[in-house]
């Protein structure tokens, strides 16, 4: 049996049942009600087979929206929820709720709209990611700034149980420059074997964000693959923010001739053994049990 391709990062929102500050009508077309059901043509015809729905604000509303649509498509084999990270006893009781729910699979918070680069070595926020540790939930790290991914072999010394994952490889130079800051400091925290990556959100960093190109994706895509292996890099499509830079269709299209060039272990880990492996995804939801 073919192991199945999964998504691991994709969104769902509503503007009128959680609140989304940084969703403005400078978002135009994504600035409304964007749903599962708006994607999955999308994804039948890229023959992808299920997604890790993954949090875009931080309130607990977005995370039940999320919730709702996992019920309501199957297609859903994760979701990555809020948990106030900055309260620890909020966030224990957060997870303490999702007990007995294994689509639960894992932590985010918007850091990178934190004023503070290092709020993530702040000793409540600490506190809360040692509750992660002790409870076997990973946290996604959404890195923008650089400080960012300086800091995860921080996090990993202080936690090495945590398992957590780079989203969009920390949003490299790409159409910029060649990466070498990059790919030093992606360097380090890869030498912690419970540091992951997403091969998602890889758009240009110029100030149009649609014109990437396959070639100029190359390089980052070939570089994070030796320092991670393919058992700990998993593809994100990063819907609907992909829409903004070509649509999923597009994205797609430009990171498959890169997927086609690994060998049938890597792309089969990349394209979905590895989120079903960092994720802990239940196998009865993938089809793989029995």
């Amino acid at each position: 049996m073919t192991f199945p391709v999964i998504d691991a990062h994709q969104h769902v929102w509503d503007p009128s049942r959680a609140e989304y500050d940084w969703l403005t009508p400078d978002a135009a077309p994504i600035d409304g009600v964007m749903t599962f059901a708006d994607v999955a043509p999308e994804l039948r015809a890229a023959g992808v087979d299920f997604t890790v729905q993954v949090q875009s604000a931080d309130n607990p509303e977005d995370t039940q929206l999320m919730r709702e649509s996992a019920a309501a498509h199957p297609e859903v084999a994760g979701i990555v929820g809020y948990a106030p990270l900055e309260d620890p006893e909020r966030t224990e009781r957060t997870l303490a709720s999702w007990e007995g729910d294994p689509l639960m699979v894992g932590v985010r918070t918007l850091i990178h709209n934190q004023p503070d680069p290092d709020w993530l070595l702040r000793p409540e926020v600490d506190a809360s990611l040692g509750l992660l540790e002790e409870r076997g939930l990973p946290f996604d790290v959404v890195a923008v700034l650089p400080r960012h991914v300086e800091i995860v072999p921080l996090v990993a010394a202080r936690h090495p149980r945590l398992r957590m994952v780079i989203d969009h490889l920390a949003k490299p130079p790409i159409g910029v420059s060649d990466g070498a800051e990059w790919g030093l400091l992606m360097s380090a925290a890869a030498e912690n074997a419970n540091v992951y990556a997403k091969v998602s959100g890889l758009y240009s960093a110029t100030g149009d964000s649609s014109a990437w190109t396959t070639d100029q994706i190359r390089p980052f895509v070939d570089r994070a693959l030796e320092m991670f292996g393919p058992q700990r890099l998993m593809y994100g499509g990063d819907w609907p923010i992909s829409v903004l830079s070509g649509g999923y269709t597009r994205v797609w299209n430009g990171l498959r001739p890169l997927f086609d060039e690994f060998d049938a272990d890597a792309r089969e880990r990349v394209l979905g053994r590895t989120a079903a492996e960092f994720y802990r995804l239940d196998a009865g939801r993938l089809g793989l049990s029995g």
